[in-house]
């Protein structure tokens, strides 16, 4: 974790080789363009993710008979904490220049319309994926490295991404993806809400649990509506709400519904330094673990 908000993700490594998630990513796409087809679309999306996932395992394995350093610079690699934090942050620097520029900025992280975009949109939107992202990012990679390995931590990383590109409703992937998306709840079930739990303890507000859990339930999602509910009580903004998806609106409800509206780049980078607290909060708890054991 040290290592990765130290370095974050080094243009200077990447532009020259495939990121980790980028070879995840093409293996997801292989799948989808080969096996999503014909009868039996859920079994086959079964078949894929069992692969997946094995393979994941298995190189996770390999990779740590090469030694404890293998191990750190992978898990580090596969962290994102930096690079969330300077995706969200660049929302606000761009939404200071001009609406434009916000929503050019806030449409690299999220996956709804922008073209419409008010900046009080922007600013939820960059907020909302600062919240999922710190739970699918951080917290959760770093909770599966703890309980399995680089196999655990592999395993979960294949299984968001696979999630993220084939776990949507749709006519094409309501099927296919049906395992991936079903997977990837099962093991965010913990960490999203370790993810409210420490942004809450972090400021002071552990109070609200019942609030964010009551939120959380009533969320489209199982599991992002944890860290959002949590956030949106951090930093008094109501999130969530409706959006556009594909040109159509959907009237999703308020979190934190009574929180402020009318927010911009001042409330993105309040939750740039919320994100800063949480994960040291979480640094703290792994050197706990890691002095307890």
């Amino acid at each position: 974790m040290l290592l990765d908000a130290a370095l974050g993700e080094p243009r200077l490594l990447w532009d020259r080789v495939p990121h980790p998630a980028v070879l995840m990513g093409r293996a997801v796409g292989w799948c989808d363009r080969v096996l999503n087809r014909g009868a039996l679309r859920r079994a086959r999306g079964v078949a894929a993710m069992a692969g997946l996932g094995l393979l994941a395992l298995g190189l996770g394995w390999a990779l740590t008979q090469a030694g404890p350093v293998v191990e750190v610079i992978v898990a580090a690699i596969v962290l994102a904490q930096r690079s969330l934090v300077d995706h969200v942050a660049a929302v606000a620097r761009d939404l200071r220049i001009s609406l434009g520029d916000g929503r050019r900025a806030v449409a690299q992280i999220v996956g709804r319309d922008t073209g419409a975009m008010e900046a009080s949109d922007v600013a939820r939107g960059a907020i909302e994926s600062a919240a999922e992202n710190l739970s699918d990012g951080v917290i959760a990679p770093a909770f599966w490295f703890l309980i399995g390995g680089l196999p655990g931590l592999l395993l979960y990383k294949i299984t968001n991404t696979a999630d993220s590109m084939i776990g949507y409703r749709t006519p094409r992937h309501e099927a296919f993806g049906w395992a991936a998306a079903r997977f990837d709840d099962l093991l965010n079930l913990v960490p999203a809400r370790l993810t409210a739990g420490l942004i809450l303890a972090t400021h002071g507000i552990w109070s609200q649990w019942d609030q964010v859990a009551q939120e959380a339930r009533h969320h489209r999602s199982p599991n992002a509506g944890w860290p959002e509910a949590a956030m949106a009580r951090a930093l008094g903004v109501a999130l969530s709400g409706p959006r556009s998806y594909h040109g159509a609106r959907q009237e999703f409800p308020y979190v934190n519904a009574d929180g402020q509206r009318d927010i911009g780049a001042v409330e993105i980078e309040a939750s740039c330094r919320a994100l800063w607290r949480t994960w040291g909060a979480a640094v703290v708890v792994a050197g706990a673990l890691a002095l307890a054991i």
